[in-house]
Protein backbone atom coordinates (compact mmCIF):
# COMPACT_ATOMS: atom_id res chain seq x y z
CA UNK A 1 0.00 0.00 0.00
CA UNK A 2 1.07 3.70 -0.52
CA UNK A 3 3.78 2.64 -2.78
CA UNK A 4 2.50 3.82 -6.33
CA UNK A 5 -0.53 5.88 -6.78
CA UNK A 6 -2.41 6.74 -9.99
CA UNK A 7 -4.39 9.22 -11.21
CA UNK A 8 -5.87 10.32 -14.12
CA UNK A 9 -9.20 12.91 -15.36
CA UNK A 10 -12.55 11.83 -16.26
CA UNK A 11 -14.21 14.59 -18.07
CA UNK A 12 -18.01 15.25 -18.69
CA UNK A 13 -21.08 17.74 -18.72
CA UNK A 14 -23.86 19.03 -16.79
CA UNK A 15 -27.75 18.74 -17.80
CA UNK A 16 -26.46 22.82 -18.63
CA UNK A 17 -23.62 21.61 -20.45
CA UNK A 18 -21.19 23.32 -18.35
CA UNK A 19 -17.93 20.77 -18.08
CA UNK A 20 -16.61 19.20 -14.91
CA UNK A 21 -13.80 16.84 -14.76
CA UNK A 22 -13.29 14.07 -11.68
CA UNK A 23 -9.43 13.73 -10.69
CA UNK A 24 -9.47 10.03 -10.11
CA UNK A 25 -6.94 8.49 -7.38
CA UNK A 26 -6.29 4.78 -6.92
CA UNK A 27 -3.52 2.72 -4.74
CA UNK A 28 -1.80 0.31 -7.41
CA UNK A 29 -1.60 -2.37 -4.81
CA UNK A 30 -5.40 -2.37 -3.23
CA UNK A 31 -7.06 -0.94 -6.71
CA UNK A 32 -8.61 1.44 -3.86
CA UNK A 33 -9.95 4.10 -4.87
CA UNK A 34 -8.99 6.82 -2.99
CA UNK A 35 -10.56 10.04 -4.41
CA UNK A 36 -13.10 10.93 -7.22
CA UNK A 37 -13.13 14.33 -6.96
CA UNK A 38 -15.24 16.63 -9.69
CA UNK A 39 -15.04 20.03 -10.40
CA UNK A 40 -15.19 22.42 -13.19
CA UNK A 41 -11.42 22.74 -13.31
CA UNK A 42 -8.96 20.77 -12.26
CA UNK A 43 -5.51 22.93 -11.91
CA UNK A 44 -2.48 21.91 -10.26
CA UNK A 45 -2.93 23.34 -7.19
CA UNK A 46 -6.59 21.78 -6.54
CA UNK A 47 -5.43 18.11 -7.58
CA UNK A 48 -2.56 19.04 -4.54
CA UNK A 49 -5.49 19.81 -2.37
CA UNK A 50 -6.73 16.40 -2.94
CA UNK A 51 -3.60 14.74 -2.35
CA UNK A 52 -3.41 16.65 0.78
CA UNK A 53 -6.55 15.46 2.11
CA UNK A 54 -5.12 12.17 1.29
CA UNK A 55 -2.11 12.55 2.84
CA UNK A 56 -3.84 13.28 6.21
CA UNK A 57 -6.56 10.50 5.82
CA UNK A 58 -3.53 7.73 4.99
CA UNK A 59 -0.12 9.39 3.92
CA UNK A 60 1.24 9.23 0.46
CA UNK A 61 2.56 7.20 -1.50
CA UNK A 62 6.35 6.83 -2.90
CA UNK A 63 5.55 7.46 -6.51
CA UNK A 64 2.67 8.57 -8.78
CA UNK A 65 1.89 7.59 -11.72
CA UNK A 66 -0.04 9.84 -14.14
CA UNK A 67 0.18 10.83 -18.01
CA UNK A 68 1.81 14.09 -19.03
CA UNK A 69 -1.50 16.59 -19.02
CA UNK A 70 -0.71 19.88 -18.18
CA UNK A 71 -1.70 19.61 -14.27
CA UNK A 72 -0.14 16.64 -13.73
CA UNK A 73 3.54 18.52 -15.79
CA UNK A 74 3.21 21.55 -13.91
CA UNK A 75 6.13 23.06 -11.72
CA UNK A 76 3.91 23.88 -9.06
CA UNK A 77 3.20 19.77 -8.54
CA UNK A 78 6.69 18.64 -9.42
CA UNK A 79 7.93 21.16 -6.09
CA UNK A 80 5.08 19.76 -3.78
CA UNK A 81 6.23 15.68 -5.07
CA UNK A 82 10.35 17.04 -4.29
CA UNK A 83 9.21 18.17 -1.04
CA UNK A 84 7.33 15.44 -0.07
CA UNK A 85 10.30 12.88 -1.57
CA UNK A 86 7.37 11.26 -3.53
CA UNK A 87 8.81 10.31 -7.39
CA UNK A 88 6.41 11.13 -10.18
CA UNK A 89 5.94 8.29 -12.95
CA UNK A 90 4.36 9.60 -16.22
CA UNK A 91 3.62 7.29 -18.72
CA UNK A 92 5.10 7.86 -22.76
CA UNK A 93 2.46 9.89 -24.51
CA UNK A 94 -0.54 8.06 -26.35
CA UNK A 95 0.14 4.98 -24.82
CA UNK A 96 -2.78 4.57 -21.73
CA UNK A 97 -2.53 1.17 -20.63
CA UNK A 98 0.71 2.12 -19.31
CA UNK A 99 -1.65 3.57 -16.69
CA UNK A 100 -3.83 0.58 -17.04
CA UNK A 101 -5.15 -0.14 -13.54
CA UNK A 102 -6.22 3.64 -13.64
CA UNK A 103 -7.81 3.61 -17.24
CA UNK A 104 -9.73 0.52 -15.91
CA UNK A 105 -11.00 2.29 -12.83
CA UNK A 106 -11.61 4.94 -14.59
CA UNK A 107 -14.35 2.88 -16.90
CA UNK A 108 -15.84 1.62 -14.17
CA UNK A 109 -16.37 4.78 -12.71
CA UNK A 110 -17.71 6.28 -16.32
CA UNK A 111 -20.19 3.52 -16.07
CA UNK A 112 -21.35 3.43 -12.78
CA UNK A 113 -21.58 7.21 -12.37
CA UNK A 114 -21.39 9.55 -15.18
CA UNK A 115 -23.38 7.63 -17.86
CA UNK A 116 -25.69 6.46 -15.80
CA UNK A 117 -26.89 9.88 -14.30
CA UNK A 118 -27.75 13.64 -15.39
CA UNK A 119 -26.73 15.71 -12.96
CA UNK A 120 -28.13 19.76 -12.91
CA UNK A 121 -25.41 20.12 -10.35
CA UNK A 122 -21.82 19.91 -9.42
CA UNK A 123 -23.59 19.04 -6.01
CA UNK A 124 -25.10 15.69 -7.05
CA UNK A 125 -22.15 14.61 -8.97
CA UNK A 126 -20.03 15.27 -5.81
CA UNK A 127 -22.37 13.44 -3.76
CA UNK A 128 -23.15 10.50 -5.92
CA UNK A 129 -18.68 10.10 -6.44
CA UNK A 130 -18.66 9.47 -2.73
CA UNK A 131 -21.34 7.12 -2.54
CA UNK A 132 -19.94 5.24 -5.38
CA UNK A 133 -16.32 5.32 -3.86
CA UNK A 134 -17.91 3.65 -0.67
CA UNK A 135 -19.47 1.30 -2.62
CA UNK A 136 -16.32 0.50 -5.66
CA UNK A 137 -14.09 0.32 -2.15
CA UNK A 138 -16.60 -1.94 0.12
CA UNK A 139 -18.46 -3.83 -2.43
CA UNK A 140 -16.64 -4.48 -5.70
CA UNK A 141 -14.56 -7.73 -6.18
CA UNK A 142 -11.78 -7.81 -8.47
CA UNK A 143 -10.95 -11.56 -10.08
CA UNK A 144 -7.13 -10.08 -10.35
CA UNK A 145 -7.29 -10.37 -6.27
CA UNK A 146 -8.61 -13.71 -6.10
CA UNK A 147 -12.60 -12.52 -5.18
CA UNK A 148 -10.96 -9.77 -3.07
CA UNK A 149 -12.88 -6.30 -2.87
CA UNK A 150 -10.49 -3.11 -2.90
CA UNK A 151 -10.80 -2.70 1.17
CA UNK A 152 -10.49 -6.45 1.91
CA UNK A 153 -6.69 -6.22 -0.22
CA UNK A 154 -5.98 -3.09 2.09
CA UNK A 155 -6.85 -5.24 5.12
CA UNK A 156 -4.48 -8.15 4.16
CA UNK A 157 -2.02 -5.91 3.00
CA UNK A 158 -1.92 -3.73 5.92
CA UNK A 159 -1.64 -7.24 8.29
CA UNK A 160 1.29 -8.68 6.01
CA UNK A 161 3.16 -5.32 6.67
CA UNK A 162 2.32 -5.71 10.41
CA UNK A 163 4.12 -9.27 10.58
CA UNK A 164 6.96 -8.20 8.00
CA UNK A 165 7.89 -5.75 10.66
CA UNK A 166 7.35 -8.09 13.70
CA UNK A 167 9.41 -10.40 12.04
CA UNK A 168 12.50 -8.29 11.37
CA UNK A 169 12.47 -6.39 15.10
CA UNK A 170 12.69 -10.13 16.37
CA UNK A 171 15.55 -11.02 13.70
CA UNK A 172 17.34 -7.44 14.21
CA UNK A 173 17.14 -8.56 17.86
CA UNK A 174 18.32 -11.97 17.56
CA UNK A 175 21.49 -10.53 15.61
Amino acid sequence: MNETWSMDFVSDALSSGRRVRTLIVMDDASREALAAHADYSLCAGKVIQVLQQLELERGLPLSIRTDNGPEFISKKLAKWCEEKQIERKFIQPGKPMQNGYNERLNRTYREDVLDAYFFDSLEQLRILSDKWLDNYNSKHPHRSMKGLTPNQKHILLKENATKKEELTVKINNQV
